[in-house]
C-alpha cells in the first residue's frame, strides 16, 4: 500500500528526513515514533503531498509526485493541530469534505452518523465549530478523515485531546478499518497504545529510519517503551 524509497527532505542546510525507505502492506496499522524533531511530521506531510521532497513515494501503486491528485483521492491526512473552518457548523464541514471526495448522500449520512456517534460528537454537529473545545475539534477532524473510506490514513498524534472513551472508540475504529483493508500510518508518543493496536512500528531518529518491523519482532518480549529508550540512548551526545 505505502511504499517509500529514499525519501529525503531538507530545509536549507538542515536534513529533516534522511534517505528513508519503508514498505507498509495493506491492512496494517503502523506506529511512527521518534523524539520531537526527529522527522515524523515532515515524513507524513511528504506522503500526503503537502511538501516537496527527494525520492519516491507510492500509495497503492500511485506515484505521489507524478499523480498527486489521484493519490490524494485515496488518502486522509490529519495534522497534529488540524485547521477547520470554524464559521461552519460541524455537519456543514463534514458535508463539505464529503463533497470534495464525491461521497454519495446515503453513504455520507451513514458514515457521519456512525463515526460521530462512536466518538460522541453527533449531538454537537449542529453547533458552530468555533464553539467546540480542542477535543471536539479533534473528533470532528477524525470523522472527516473517514467519510470517503481512505485506502491510507495518515495521522499525526491522533489521540491528543481525546477523552478516554473517545480514545478507546477510535482505537476500535482503527482496528476495524484495517481489517477492511485500509492502511494506517500514524505518529504517536503514546507507546503503550501503539504496542497494543499496531501490527508494525517504524522508529526514526534524527531524520533516519533506525528500525522497522512487525511489533512482535521489534519488541521481542520487551516493551516498546524500553526498546525506544534503548535506541534513543545509543550514541547519545
Amino acid at each position: 500500500m505505502l511504499k517509500i524509497e529514499h525519501l529525503t527532505k531538507k530545509f536549507g542546510d538542515k536534513v529533516a528526513v534522511d534517505d528513508l525507505s519503508l514498505n507498509i502492506p495493506d491492512g496494517q496499522i503502523c506506529a511512527f515514533i521518534g523524539h520531537n524533531g526527529a522527522g515524523k511530521t515532515t515524513t507524513l506531510k511528504s506522503i500526503a503531498g503537502i511538501i516537496d521532497y527527494e525520492g519516491k513515494i507510492e500509495i497503492n501503486g500511485i506515484d505521489v509526485n507524478k499523480n498527486p491528485l489521484e493519490a490524494k483521492k485515496i488518502i486522509s491526512y490529519i495534522p497534529d493541530n488540524p485547521d477547520l473552518y470554524e464559521h461552519l457548523k460541524g455537519i456543514d464541514y463534514l458535508n463539505f469534505i464529503a463533497d470534495v471526495f464525491n461521497v454519495k448522500t446515503d453513504i455520507r449520512k451513514s458514515k457521519i452518523e456512525c463515526y460521530s456517534k462512536k466518538l460522541e460528537i453527533y449531538n454537537d454537529l449542529s453547533s458552530p465549530i468555533s464553539s467546540y473545545s480542542h477535543g471536539m475539534k479533534q473528533k470532528l477532524a477524525l470523522v472527516s478523515a473517514l467519510i470517503h473510506s481512505p485506502k491510507l490514513l495518515l495521522l499525526d498524534e491522533p489521540f491528543v485531546g481525546l477523552d478516554p472513551i473517545s480514545s478507546h472508540a477510535f482505537k476500535e475504529i482503527m482496528q476495524n478499518i484495517a481489517k477492511e483493508g485500509s492502511t494506517i500510518f500514524y505518529s504517536t508518543h503514546v507507546l503503550d497504545v501503539a504496542e497494543k493496536i499496531c501490527s508494525h512500528v517504524a522508529i526514526i531518529k534524527k531524520g533516519k529510519l533506525v528500525a522497522y518491523d512487525t511489533m512482535q519482532n521489534i519488541t521481542n518480549n520487551d516493551s516498546l517503551e524500553n526498546i525506544f529508550l534503548e535506541i534513543e540512548n545509543e550514541n547519545r551526545t
